[in-house]
């Protein structure tokens, strides 16, 4: 007998709690059921919808949902997402659902003493709360809930068949189903940051909801904010901290030493918005050494412990640089007016007078608090001109009393620099060029200029000279720490230099100097790039640390950050250090801050590995977008990486990186050398080394996940558009037709050594 009975749409999510929050008394599986005429097998999908419930935090054990108190305030148990760590080390969340126009409350976590789980910030927990005032609360947290809804970056893409998210992330598996009625009225084409709705999927794939529509994304520029939103970077301040930046004012002189009569320069790139170091040098008396000043701007006169402006520095942490846009760790108020050290103007500054002898070891130094007045704003390529004889209108005058001088202290730091034994990679640094509308023009490699180093060389010295004098003063320091290289890593480094035919002896003590002497014997070297980068692989990640664990990069025993605190929270910590060391004021580092130094810097370490992936991660975009107009031209380049997916190709002029597929390489069964880094044909005998020269089709190139792909050129094929100098359309290995011919870049079958280990360094 066949039912007439109309089955009902099974219920929402939101539609079950409504009726839970307006039910005067407890209700539990069945009287869900009896309200929403669900029977049989309806109750299997509604007990796992209950449970899911459950586990996020919307009611307990007795399946009871407390309502919201009429005056506004929020329920006593709540479900509740960390967000930050506050100044004084406290936990602080917000409500994890929040509708309103205002914002949250602020809830501070009070951790009892026998929980038994850790919480850190992205954390979601059910809460018990005690209302504080109104917009505060205390919350004891009852249980850690699962972590919130995994958000999604992706294109918003209306096919035949529906709605989809394509994921910006190249490592997404798969597309997104996107409803009409979930995509907050997105048109195709656009950004959108969605979140995943739980239990829902359809065709084997995931449902998902807009969250935040973030524009189109043919805008080139968008590609920046796909590695903002995608790496969690904060992109807006607080009312509370514009206003206090806004609020800012010209610092007196005061007690502060007047540095206004030193004819101090700032030497920045030429792209510079902000100015926070600046240098002035003279010989001593006696010829027999220098006096240098470095001046770096008092970012802690206007960023107090505690206030607005240090909750959003802290959270930042750094700020974070791309081609088209900068994040910075400060608003533009202080980051580009009174912290930066714009030319005639006066400024309060941190400033460190240091003692050279002839070999540029530091004899003594000097931290003062003062005023200073900036004679000129000189970019890299203009001090370098002048060193070289062709000065400008604006150096011409400093020539002789400031840059002539700087010159010289510069060379003496050299002498020590070269003395102690510093790593000196080689490693080149490439610049993305872009025109009004976004679009990249061109991807040149940044040239790196003896300026450059004139002004590191400075500025390390005035580092070093920080961590010197806390350690005197007995005051906490941020060291900026970079340990020995992994004994392992060292083991492999070994493996892969053995494979392309470089000798390096195993179980020796690893020094900057011993990995150094490796750089120096295979400069000359077609390989020396890829060198420069695997010795750069094995190095440990530099860090904060308030335990001085030393800098081996530098060769360094101690080593702090002093000289950009506009841009890194490390520094802005250095300085509080110093005045509260030195008794230069009463905005020195709090007793609570002291105490927090080991998360501060857990924290800021963190920050700055998420603002270099960002960075990275653009770049690697923008460079995709510059050669999606490319598809099917060749350019050459070098194997930098040999793996079982295929081999990874840098291409020589821009840098690029990209993948040749295995499916792509000729057609043969390789096997893959792992220790040595080496692919291998088993039927032909073609082999692929880390450091072959290669010519390269390119096949795919995508913006959005910043992914480029390859394919080999090997002899007879059409070469088509040949993009580089000619003297690089060097084929190596050969196609299998050269296989009898003896030449170079192929391993006959049956050779028994390989012909990359025949070249050994001297």
């Amino acid at each position: 007998m066949t039912s007439n009975r109309t089955t009902p749409p099974f219920p929402t999510k939101e539609a079950v709690l409504d009726f839970i929050q307006q039910s005067p008394g407890a209700v539990g599986k069945r009287e869900i059921a009896r309200a929403f005429n669900l029977r049989g097998e309806d109750k299997i999908p509604l007990k796992a919808l209950l449970k899911e419930l459950k586990s996020d935090g919307h009611f307990g054990r007795e399946a009871r949902q407390k309502k919201n108190n009429l005056d506004g305030r929020l329920p006593p148990v709540l479900v509740v997402e960390i967000t930050r760590i506050d100044n004084d080390g406290e936990l602080v969340a917000v409500p994890a659902s929040w509708e309103e126009e205002h914002a949250p409350p602020s809830i501070y976590i009070i951790p009892e003493r026998k929980s038994k789980f850790d919480l850190s910030v992205g954390d979601r927990i059910l809460g018990k709360l005690k209302r504080l005032d109104n917009n505060s609360y205390q919350a004891i947290p009852i249980r850690k809930l699962e972590t919130a809804a995994l958000k999604i970056l992706g294109i918003y893409q209306i096919t035949e068949e529906g709605g989809f998210v394509r994921p910006v992330d190249k490592k997404a598996k798969s597309d997104f189903i996107l409803n009409p009625e979930y995509a907050k009225e997105a048109t195709h084409g656009e950004l959108v940051l969605c979140e995943i709705r739980k239990g829902r999927s359809r065709k084997g794939l995931k449902e998902v909801q807009v969250v935040e529509r973030l524009g189109g994304i043919n805008n080139p520029r968008a590609l920046s904010l796909v590695a903002i939103y995608e790496r969690g970077i904060p992109n807006n301040f607080s009312s509370e901290a514009v206003e206090e930046a806004r609020a800012a004012k010209a610092a007196v002189l005061g007690k502060r030493t007047d540095l206004r009569d030193i004819p101090l320069v700032t030497i920045d790139g030429a792209d510079a918005r902000d100015f926070d170091d600046a240098v002035w040098a003279e010989a001593l008396d006696d010829g027999e050494g220098w006096r240098v000043l470095v001046a770096i701007a008092d970012v802690a006169h206007y960023v107090h412990p505690g206030s607005p402006l240090d909750d959003e520095a802290q959270n930042r942490g750094n700020s974070t640089y791309f081609a088209d846009r900068v994040v910075p760790m400060l608003p533009e108020e202080l980051s580009n007016g009174w912290c930066s050290l714009n030319p005639d103007e006066d400024r309060p500054c941190m400033a460190v007078h240091l003692w050279l002898d002839s070999t540029g070891e530091l004899v003594k130094h000097k931290f003062v608090r003062g005023l200073m007045r900036s004679r000129a704003r000189l970019t890299y390529e203009q001090v370098q001109e002048a060193l070289d004889g062709r000065p400008d209108n604006i150096t011409q005058p400093l020539l002789p009393t400031v840059l002539k001088p700087l010159e010289g202290a510069y060379q003496a730091l050299l002498k020590a620099r070269h003395a102690r034994g510093t790593l000196e990679l080689d490693i080149p640094e490439f610049q993305v060029r872009m025109d009004d509308a976004g679009e990249v023009t061109e991807i040149i490699k940044r040239e790196r200029l003896e300026s450059h180093k004139l002004i590191e060389e400075f500025m390390i010295m005035a580092n070093v000279a920080a961590a010197i004098e806390l350690e005197q003063r007995r005051q906490p320091c941020m060291y900026r720490v970079h340990e020995s290289p992994d004994p392992a890593r060292i083991e492999g480094l070994a493996d892969s230099l053995h494979g392309m035919g470089v000798s390096f002896a195993k179980g020796q003590v690893i020094t900057p100097k011993v990995l150094t002497r490796v750089l120096e014997r295979t400069k000359d070297l077609p390989e020396a790039k890829l060198v420069n980068e695997l010795i750069l692989r094995a190095q440990s990640q530099a860090r904060y640390d308030p335990e001085n664990l030393g800098h081996f990069g530098l060769a360094l025993t101690r080593y702090a950050h002093f000289t950009s605190p506009i841009r890194r929270y490390s520094d802005l910590m250095v300085h509080r250090a110093l005045i509260r060391g030195l008794g230069l004021g009463n905005d020195g580092l709090s007793d609570t801050e002291e105490s927090r130094f080991n998360d501060i810097a857990v924290h800021i370490s963190a920050t700055e590995r998420r603002s270099a992936a960002a960075e990275r991660d653009t770049i690697n975009r923008f460079t995709a977008s510059f050669f999606s107009h490319k598809i099917g031209k060749i350019f050459p380049g070098k194997i930098n990486g040999v793996t079982k997916a295929g081999l990874f190709i840098t291409l020589d002029d821009t840098g690029a990186d990209g993948l040749v597929p295995m499916r792509q390489l000729p057609d043969d069964y390789y096997i893959h050398n792992e220790k040595e880094h080496i692919l291998t044909g088993r039927r032909w005998g073609r082999e692929y080394h880390l450091g072959n020269k290669v010519m390269v089709r390119v096949t795919e190139s995508d913006p959005v996940s910043g992914g480029i792909a390859f394919r080999l050129i090997e002899d007879g094929d059409d070469e088509g558009s040949v993009s580089g100098t000619a003297d690089n359309r060097k084929r190596s290995p050969r196609s299998p037709r050269n296989k009898a011919s003896g030449k170079p870049g192929f391993k006959k079958p049956g050779t028994s050594k390989k012909r990359s280990r025949n070249r050994r360094a001297d």
